[in-house]
């Protein structure tokens, strides 16, 4: 008969993953954005939790009438409810003018 060599402990070995400290947290964060397509010479505005997948669905499903949106400006927010309020503030301005001093001011 063979031995059978290997550690033996004498506790259990303690579950790193469940300390408070080990723990990762995922903050979710809304982004308010302004697109612009050149072919239509256009912006939009939205928000998202995933500007990358936004931005791409947009482009892929063409659903706002061009394939060639660029995201120009974002913003970032805490909650769902912030981020739709100032969306609904910079859509409020209608003036194409407010939209670009906004993207010029960030650079």
């Amino acid at each position: 008969m063979q031995e059978v060599v290997g550690s033996t402990p004498i506790s259990s070995t303690p579950n790193s993953r469940k300390s408070p400290e080990n723990r990762a947290f995922f903050i979710l964060m809304y982004t308010v954005y302004i697109l612009y397509s050149f072919t239509k010479d256009r912006f939009y505005i939205g928000h998202t939790e995933d500007i990358e997948r936004r931005l791409n669905e947009h482009n892929v499903r063409r659903n706002l009438g061009a394939a060639d949106w660029l995201i120009k400006y974002t913003e970032q927010f805490e909650s769902r409810a912030d981020a739709m309020k100032r969306e609904k503030e910079i859509k409020s301005k209608k003036r194409r003018e407010y939209i670009e001093k906004l993207i010029r001011a960030n650079g």
